[in-house]
């Protein structure tokens, strides 16, 4: 279950991060949404885990979450409270801290594979 949702939170972030960084019709809300709540579901899992690699895996997570809500958080702020509204500038402010998640996700992803290739059968 671990591995799903690290891949699934990675794989939405990407889809939400991939197209022109102004342009909002390429960048869904709802993606953005499900990316936050997977993300927050890849980090309870981590939790628990007392190895160092766990600690990391944690912190990448955690980064990943807080870029994620941050992004939320911009975007909610440009549709909701701002006269401009979701312009060029804003979309950009929010796939860049997506961008930020997404590279937390490879990392993690990374780190997955790598204690994956490793691990010894007993």
């Amino acid at each position: 279950m671990f591995g799903f949702f690290v891949l699934l939170a990675a794989t939405l972030n990407f889809g939400f991060f991939i197209g022109d960084i102004d342009d909002p019709t390429l960048h869904n809300e709802y993606e953005l949404f499900a990316a936050v709540v997977v993300n927050l579901i890849a980090t309870v899992l981590k939790f628990g885990d007392r190895t160092q690699i766990g600690a990391v895996h944690l912190a990448t997570s955690l980064v990943a979450d807080l870029q994620l809500i941050a992004a939320t958080i911009a975007w909610a702020y440009a549709t909701q409270v701002s006269a401009a509204g979701l312009d060029a500038e804003a979309t950009a402010a929010v796939v860049s801290l997506s961008g930020g998640a997404l590279a937390a996700n490879v990392v993690s992803v990374i780190l997955l594979v790598i204690e994956t290739v490793s691990f010894q059968r007993r």
